[in-house]
């Protein structure tokens, strides 16, 4: 997932989500057989993800589960839905606290690195015969899940892949096709976006043509970072190289040239005006990896039902998020949470994830599955989702996250949406950009 997800953490924030996790405990508890020698009862695993809208789409999986496996049960929560200034931070403090974990925790992509050098952490799943899935993963994927001693720590749940959402009603009214094929040839690349963007706001809508910096930076940087050896903010002796790479520059340049000319509504996402504006129609078009799908649906609820579809994202494919599932040391019943894991990240999981939440599977036999290459989203206008986002994925190439990697990410972001507000002038802005990548580098 990704996710999905995002941005300083506040004392008040962080000291209420582990309340919650108090309350719900870290690892399962066991009871133990009574003296009259009845069976214990069931172990509860509690599985901890973030997300926006139907999150990692686990609700109907863990209630097959816990049908069929009456002495280990699934505790699901999903804490959050952003992932880097919250959720993050709050996983690492348990980590190192020794409790308060999920036995099965959630990670995004962003934070792959960051995990994968603290094998302290994490359980091995080869103890528990996991490493039998490697063939069940692009090679991306799996290797992602191996911390820095060569251990596999993770599996992983979905992959991003890459499309434009777009709003039929709000094209309508703009003058605009609104066919997905038709929408799609209107932008086969960024060039082309852009001046379909000057047409509609030009058509005085009362809606802006995209939602706002977040979204439309991070689709671009993970088309221009294969271009540009697979890298975004650091290099792979995690180097940073925010103001180095091309391909951090010119997804910069993009989101600004949208902004001046007043393409966007200026929303945070994640925040709470980008809710409404996603249920009102404040904006007609979005940048949408798989997992976005689950989170327009979430949000902008059964009475949009029909007024989004999707299209063909400008400059053909991509990625943009995907998360994996990983099992904390500090579970107590971590046998039992390996379990339930290789259940998460199986194909069955996988299925299961993609018709609730439109999570693309990263398993390979789950992305070859029927029920995942036939799906047809009845949302998003009967959209052949299972088509597209294969389409999106075939020649994915992995893109290198540094360990601070997320700590990075929030800091820039955070210059991209002051600028996109006013806040930031335009004319300073790549400097402060630089500026706070450094700063959050350490």
């Amino acid at each position: 997932m990704t996710n999905h997800k995002r941005f300083v953490v506040t004392g008040v924030a962080l000291t209420a989500l582990a309340a919650v996790a108090a309350c719900s405990g870290g690892g399962g508890d066991t009871k133990t057989a009574t003296q009259s020698g009845s069976a214990a009862e069931p172990v509860t695993i509690n599985v901890h993800t973030f997300g926006g809208g139907e999150n990692f789409g686990y609700d109907e999986a863990v209630k097959k589960w816990n049908a069929e496996h009456p002495n280990i049960q699934i505790k699901y929560q999903n804490l959050t839905d952003r992932f880097e200034d919250v959720y993050l931070p709050q996983l690492l403090q348990r980590l190192q606290a020794g409790a308060g974990a999920g036995d099965v925790v959630g990670i995004d992509e962003g934070a792959m690195g960051l995990m994968a050098a603290r094998p302290q952490f994490f359980a091995d799943l080869s103890q528990y015969g996991l490493d039998s899935r490697k063939a069940d993963f692009p090679a991306s994927k799996w290797e992602a899940g191996l911390n820095t001693d060569g251990k596999l720590f993770a599996l992983g749940t979905d992959m991003g892949g890459m499309t434009m959402c777009y709003r039929k009603d709000l094209f309508e009214k703009a003058g605009l096709p609104t066919d997905r094929e038709e929408v799609g040839k209107l932008w086969p690349d960024w060039n082309a976006f852009f001046e379909t963007g000057k047409k509609f706001e030009a058509a005085k809508t009362g809606a802006k043509f995209m939602d706002g910096p977040n979204t439309i930076y991070n689709v671009i940087l993970f088309q221009e970072a294969p271009k540009n050896g697979n890298l975004a903010y650091f290099d792979k002796s995690n180097q940073l190289i925010v103001e180095k790479n091309p391909a951090v520059k010119t997804s910069f340049d993009w989101v600004q040239k949208f902004s001046q000319a007043g393409l966007t509504a200026k929303l945070q996402a994640w925040s709470p005006a980008w809710d409404k504006a996603i249920k009102g129609g404040g904006f007609a078009t979005m940048g949408c990896p798989s997992w976005m799908l689950g989170v327009i649906e979430g949000k902008a609820g059964e009475s949009n039902k029909g007024n989004w579809d999707v299209a063909a994202v400008p400059g053909g494919s991509g990625n943009w998020g995907g998360s994996w599932l990983a099992v904390p040391k500090q579970s107590k019943h971590p046998k039992e949470a390996a379990e339930v894991l290789n259940y998460l990240t199986g194909k069955d999981g996988h299925v299961a994830a993609f018709k609730e939440a439109g999570a693309f599977p990263s398993s390979i036999p789950a992305q070859q599955d029927p029920e995942v290459s036939g799906l047809k989203n009845a949302y998003f206008n009967d959209a052949p989702t299972g088509q597209i986002f294969a389409a999106s994925v075939a020649n994915l190439q992995p893109v290198f996250f540094g360990e601070k990697h997320a700590q990075v990410k929030t800091a820039v972001e955070k210059v991209l949406e002051g600028m996109d507000q006013g806040a930031v002038k335009y004319d300073e802005a790549w400097t402060k950009f630089v500026e706070a990548g450094v700063k959050a580098a350490g």
